[in-house]
């Protein structure tokens, strides 16, 4: 195994140098050894995989893990629904959750009487079933929307459209049915990091205020150029910039009072804006380093770190002079996302993802699992997303009781969708396009009709549709399912995944915990 995490490391040090604007000479000869090392890496995961391996959960810890499911029959209940639903879901309600979802809707089910136990859980298996069976008749057809000149960083949806922010600075907006570009928004002098669009009873009053029609829609981007600008996604016309002091690396918008606007720093710090006035309500050094996520819920905003730390936080609108009260706050060493990794030019630490949902965090941070984080508990699982320790998971998200998890294969170079039902995160197809390049960023929304749309961003800015069930075109994209991938949920003590930094390379990671199946929201 020590060679094999050796020529992962390598690998993503390239993978993470190719993602730079500009390459060194010693950089460039690194790069051009990708293809050897990727033979070599295959080579030696085809000699280790074979009957003897378990996916990590192996003798007593296999049988502790079997003993848990059966002794909690309610961790394999499934609410996720099937592929096509009657309803669009809203872009504008984020973090995955429909209109008119309670944020405190419990991901729980009542436990049944042990004489039920046994057919309740053939009932429940029966539903998997026919979910997962529904998902290989899926078929996608990929579109490229091609314009940018950099590396994609952010993607929204809005209605029918898409909006994307690039390192080439500028932010496009997409008009997803006929695959043309509407606007280039031009304005950021520094790469555009993040985007965000607030809900339309917001955009209603900035509309208002600025005289414009009410059905008007607004979209925020920040970029490395310490600006966050406001623009109108009509007329592509930037209304208000707001100097921020620090490049913004993360944005969100949260809906309590009259509105506010949160950004994330590359040093670490979470301020609050006005949504009202634009001032600056509140800075705090929240964390060490960037902030790579921020995310809302209701009142709730979580930030992650390229550290690995996780901070939740409440607004209260009546705290004028500091609506942001921090709830909870996670270091790397609970969080298990920490480790740092050499590639642009030195030692730097990953890029954190987040998707919360109740009481949990999903979170992604370049490993082959999602980490699921309890967050008022401090406990963690962790996800298998990869067949192997070869894999990178850059980024998450959630829509219509459906988790997805992106994942860029090492040894090949391949790109993938994983699908798991929520709450209980049951595997259910992987979606896979040789031509897609490694994900770096990711959207989802559905049609009138109830089909999904996605749109992924990286090096290229590709949509995915789903094609009408009655049509007998040929999709662009493999629906198959990775038994290895069942057994979803694993529990350990220690990181077998190989991905810790070289000094604690094979060392336990102190102060985690690991549950087969993650808790429910108390």
């Amino acid at each position: 195994m020590g060679e094999v995490r050796k020529l992962q490391k390598k690998l993503r040090q390239i993978e993470n140098l190719e993602i730079k604007a500009s390459l060194t000479t010693e950089e460039r000869v690194k790069v051009s050894k990708k293809a050897e090392l990727r033979a070599r890496l295959a080579e030696l995961l085809l000699q280790l995989s074979g009957p003897q391996q378990t996916q990590s959960i192996v003798g007593k810890e296999s049988e502790k893990m079997k003993r848990q499911v059966v002794e909690n029959p309610a961790a394999l209940s499934v609410q996720s629904p099937a592929p096509k639903m009657p309803r669009a879901a809203s872009p504008e309600t984020g973090n995955g959750q429909e209109e008119g979802e309670s944020e405190e809707e419990p991901d729980s089910q009542v436990i049944p009487a042990s004489t039920e136990t046994s057919s309740w859980q053939q009932q429940e298996e029966s539903e998997v079933s026919t979910l997962q069976a529904s998902w290989e008749a899926t078929r996608f057809r990929l579109r490229t929307l091609e314009g940018h000149s950099d590396i994609i960083t952010c993607v929204i949806a809005v209605d029918n459209l898409v909006i994307s922010g690039s390192r080439d600075t500028t932010v496009k907006v997409w008009h997803v049915p006929t695959a043309t570009e509407q606007r280039n928004l031009g304005g950021h002098t520094g790469g555009v990091t993040c985007l965000c669009a607030p809900p339309p009873e917001f955009c209603r009053r900035m509309a208002r205020f600025l005289d414009l029609s009410e059905k008007e829609r607004f979209i925020l981007s920040g970029a490395s150029d310490c600006c966050v600008s406001i623009w109108v996604l009509s007329s592509g016309q930037c209304v208000k910039s707001i100097y921020t002091f620090s490049a913004v690396t993360a944005i969100c918008f949260v809906p309590e009072g009259h509105g506010y606007i949160i950004t994330g720093s590359d040093g670490g710090k979470v301020q609050a804006w006005s949504w009202q006035s634009m001032d600056n309500c509140q800075s705090v050094n929240a964390h060490e380093e960037a902030i790579t996520a921020l995310q809302s819920q209701g009142p709730l905003v979580f930030s992650g770190s390229a550290d690995g730390s996780l901070c939740v936080w409440e607004v209260h609108p009546s705290s004028h002079g500091s609506p942001l009260q921090r709830l909870q706050q996670w270091g790397p060493s609970v969080t298990g996302c920490g480790g740092t990794q050499t590639g642009h030019g030195g030692s730097h630490r990953g890029h954190l993802a987040l998707s919360p949902r109740g009481d949990r965090v999903f979170m992604a941070s370049g490993r082959a699992s999602i980490r699921v984080l309890d967050w008022r508990k401090g406990t963690v699982s962790r996800m298998t997303n990869h067949s192997s320790t070869a894999g990178v998971t850059d980024c998450i998200n959630q829509t219509s009781g459906l988790l997805i998890g992106s994942c860029f294969d090492l040894a090949t170079g391949e790109s993938t969708l994983n699908l798991f039902t929520l709450p209980r995160c049951r595997y259910l197809v992987s979606l896979i396009s040789p031509e897609t390049p490694r994900i770096l960023c990711f959207s989802m929304w559905r049609t009138a009709s109830g089909d999904h749309r996605w749109v992924t961003g990286g090096r290229e800015l590709t949509v995915w549709e789903q094609l009408p069930s009655k049509t007998k075109q040929k999709g662009d994209v493999a629906v198959k399912r990775d038994s290895r991938l069942d057994s979803s949920l694993m529990e350990s003590e220690e990181d077998s995944e190989g991905e810790v930094d070289e000094e604690s390379d094979g060392k336990r990671l102190e102060g985690k915990t690991f549950y087969a199946v993650p808790h429910p929201p108390a």
